[in-house]
């Protein structure tokens, strides 16, 4: 498995669930927060949503930074999302080319 399939396997599995795509869109209108602050914009506890940023900090996808008084922000992290798409984007590329050339063929038929 290459490094970008990797990386795409990740974001793919984090995008899985509706719950983490609720937070990073969270995160994406409101900007850094704190699982705390989620937890008061989404209708989940501040644990689960502890537990969903774990998995979305090992993705990439979020960065944790220190904040105030000790807390923990988190802040929206995009390049892992662009290797997703560089990675779609490549599989299309080969299934295009393998459609036009079945195409080409049943054409000719």
């Amino acid at each position: 498995m290459s490094a970008m399939e990797a990386v795409a396997e990740q974001v793919f599995v984090a995008l899985a669930d509706p719950t983490r795509r609720s937070i990073l869109a969270a995160l994406a209108s409101g900007g850094p927060a704190t699982a705390t602050d989620l937890a008061t914009r989404l209708p989940i506890t501040r644990q689960a949503i502890a537990k969903h940023l774990n998995l979305l900090t090992e993705a990439g996808l979020v960065a944790a930074e220190p904040g105030e008084r000790r807390r923990v922000r988190y802040r929206l992290h995009s390049a892992p999302m662009r290797v997703a798409q560089q990675y779609l984007a490549a599989l299309a590329r080969d299934w295009d080319g393998r459609l036009d050339a079945l195409r080409t063929h049943l054409e000719g038929s």
